[in-house]
């Protein structure tokens, strides 16, 4: 396939927001890997923004953009102030998860189960965009429950686009909110990508972006043909060189990362970190599948997963495992760790 290369749309590729796991160290090291992907936070309640520490809950390095703040909630008042905070943080996009299956996040009343009430996402939409000049968008599953009807996502897209939402973020499956764990919800339920390519049909005036079930930028740029982004998740968290190629491929952007590189950067990274208080593990647990599949990749994954856990860990356990890592890779130069091809 021809790399896209010409006026991508901004949500052309993304990275999809993931509780635990899409915090600001790991979009640290997806942004060495890719300059351009589209990246998420993990979803932030409002109340917390409105209430708690905010430096904690939003801070992000510069070289993060563009990024999207995700944010839960389901009052109009709370999510719009919590929008206008986060546009003054700086960030590029204001995301409302409504595609959560989590009996906590139930329990809170957003999330998935408020496809139910398409009126109040629909005022708590044209409040947020009332609240700032970024972007708001949408993120939800095709249905609920007993509630799989192309028709009634086709409702829902079409009363929030009517208080101005461009962009939507379709999980191509419907969520049960009862009986199944978040992790099945994102198994279980049937791949119905055909509805969301009908969505594209039906409103080609809105952006649409597929997730669900995306492996690869090959399965991405099929999808391509058919909707204007895609969004990938726990492959990318698997292997986040799973983006290796995307700034070519998508961006028109003459750069090749590598896995060595990357690892040096983020050396210097976990070590401006630590400086500030952070603990090696909230920085080197992201690290652990960085040299997956790669020469010394066990090695590499043991060391971090043994050592910089400890109180006190410092930055030559990574120094330590990077240099055993290198030595293995010499010792099998037959299978080169690094790229053979140049910026």
């Amino acid at each position: 396939m021809a790399p896209i290369t010409q006026n991508p749309s901004p949500h052309v590729l993304s990275v999809a927001p993931m509780l635990d796991w899409t915090d600001r160290h790991f979009r640290y090291l997806l942004r060495l890997v890719t300059r351009r992907t589209r990246l998420y936070t993990e979803m932030v309640v409002d109340q917390s923004i409105l209430l708690g520490n905010r430096p904690r809950l939003l801070d992000f390095s510069p070289e993060e953009h563009p990024l999207a703040l995700q944010l839960g909630g389901s009052q109009p008042e709370k999510l719009a102030t919590a929008a206008h905070i986060g546009e003054k943080w700086g960030y590029d996009e204001i995301n409302l998860n409504l595609g959560c299956p989590s009996e906590r996040v139930q329990g809170g009343g957003f999330g998935a189960c408020l496809m139910l009430e398409p009126e109040r996402v629909a005022e708590c939409m044209a409040a947020m965009r009332q609240a700032v000049r970024i972007p708001v968008t949408a993120k939800h599953r095709l249905g609920v429950d007993e509630l799989e009807d192309y028709r009634y996502v086709a409702r829902f897209v079409e009363k929030l686009a009517d208080v101005g939402i461009e962009v939507f973020i379709i999980h191509a499956r419907k969520a049960y909110l009862r009986g199944l764990s978040p992790a099945e919800n994102r198994t279980v339920p049937p791949l119905r990508y055909e509805w969301v390519y009908r969505l594209k049909q039906d409103f080609p005036h809105l952006t649409i972006v597929l997730n669900g079930g995306v492996r690869t930028l090959d399965e991405a740029q099929a999808h391509l043909e058919r909707v204007d982004g895609v969004m990938l998740g726990r492959a990318v968290y698997e292997n986040p060189f799973v983006l290796e190629r995307a700034d070519a491929r998508f961006f028109g952007l003459n750069r090749w990362p590598n896995r060595l590189e990357v690892a040096q950067a983020m050396l210097f990274y976990a070590e401006a970190q630590l400086e500030q208080g952070t603990p090696l593990w909230a920085i080197a647990r992201h690290m652990l599948n960085l040299f997956k599949g790669q020469p010394g990749g066990r090695l590499w994954r043991r060391l971090l997963s043994e050592r910089a856990c400890r109180r006190g860990a410092g930055v030559e356990v990574l120094r330590q495992a990077l240099e055993q890592v290198q030595a293995e890779a010499d010792r099998r130069a037959d299978k080169p760790l690094v790229s053979l091809a140049t910026d």
